[in-house]
């Protein structure tokens, strides 16, 4: 097993919801891995958890990444943040990602939860997705 390729498929996927026009026009920049310090955008995009599971056989080393990206708003409202995680899943899903070192296989969503958030007054979506990703190292 490699956890050597988290980085690489972190950027990716990062650089993949960034750079989306349908994403960026419903939360401009407001794509983070880590929340900023001051005033938060009232509607915005985080990268979360992730699981990572050995995928390695006898053809070379891999593993299969579970992640977590939430679309969360300060609004009492499922609206907005339901469009705006549709736009994620539209991004992520069946998405042929370049990453800096190995090759990402397939990316697949899985999941979504919606919730309600402070005292009902927010709601947050968390869409899971899983990524197979193979090293360019052999075993």
């Amino acid at each position: 097993m490699s956890y050597a390729l988290s980085s690489a498929l972190q950027a990716a996927v990062y650089q993949a919801l960034l750079d989306d026009t349908d994403l960026n026009a419903l939360v401009g920049t407001a794509i983070y891995d880590a929340l900023p310090v001051g005033t938060i955008p009232p509607l915005y995009v985080s990268l979360g958890p992730e699981t990572v599971l050995d995928a390695s056989d006898s053809t070379g080393v891999g593993a299969v990444h579970r992640f977590t990206v939430s679309v969360v708003s300060d609004t009492p409202a499922f609206a907005a943040v339901k469009v705006a995680a549709g736009a994620v899943s539209d991004v992520l899903h069946g998405a042929d990602l370049t990453l800096s070192r190995g090759r990402l296989v397939l990316m697949a969503f899985e999941q979504a939860t919606a919730a309600r958030i402070d005292g009902a007054t927010g709601r947050r979506i968390d869409l899971r997705f899983k990524a197979r990703v193979e090293d360019d190292i052999s075993l």
